[in-house]
């Protein structure tokens, strides 16, 4: 099969995922493209069997470009797409502030892949998040806006600054296998 990889990277994080997913794409024998979404159109993912959009996230969603990209594809494209996230919200598994945390800054992200999959009847084979270093500015914001408990903040920080780890890299690789097994 032939398999894209298109990502919106800020900072870096999503880069990585992305490149992550191609090497486990092409782990499993696939030809497979790795491209920025401003090397792509909507139309062009009609000439792939998977696609695997990534995008940072902004205020809760995904980016506009990657947005652009999902509200630009054809009707009834043969394309089947998998969507993945890099945020700087915690992860929803350690409790529920956790999960409060990812819902509120993260959490529309998995709900536009999916609508934009199934409003325009393009199969939609799952979605990948993983914590990304956050930039100075959004540090700065989560520091002051969202985290400004101290003892929080040094927890959230200090594990954020390692993001994505090479675990995060490894379960990205993993899911890109998955998805090419199951399309």
């Amino acid at each position: 099969m032939k398999a894209l990889v298109a990502y919106f990277s800020e900072t870096g994080n999503t880069k990585r995922i992305a490149e992550a997913m191609g090497e486990g794409a092409t782990a499993e024998g696939h030809d497979v493209d790795i491209k920025t979404i401003g090397e792509i159109s909507a139309n062009q993912l009609g000439e792939y069997d998977v696609a695997f959009l990534g995008s940072t996230c902004h205020s809760a969603d995904v980016a506009a470009p990657v947005r652009n990209i999902l509200d630009g594809m054809p009707e009834g494209s043969t394309v089947k797409l998998a969507g993945f996230v890099t945020h700087s919200t915690v992860m929803p598994e350690g409790g529920v502030w956790q999960e409060e945390m990812y819902e509120k800054w993260a959490g529309r992200c998995p709900m536009t892949f999916e609508m934009a999959t199934k409003a325009k009847g393009i199969a939609y084979l799952g979605y990948f998040h993983c914590q990304g270093v956050p930039s100075p500015q959004i540090e700065t914001f989560i520091h002051d806006s969202i985290i400004p408990d101290e003892q929080q903040w040094r927890a959230y920080i200090d594990n954020a600054r390692t993001r994505p780890t090479g675990e995060d890299l490894d379960a990205a690789r993993a899911f890109a296998r998955r998805v090419m097994q199951s399309a």
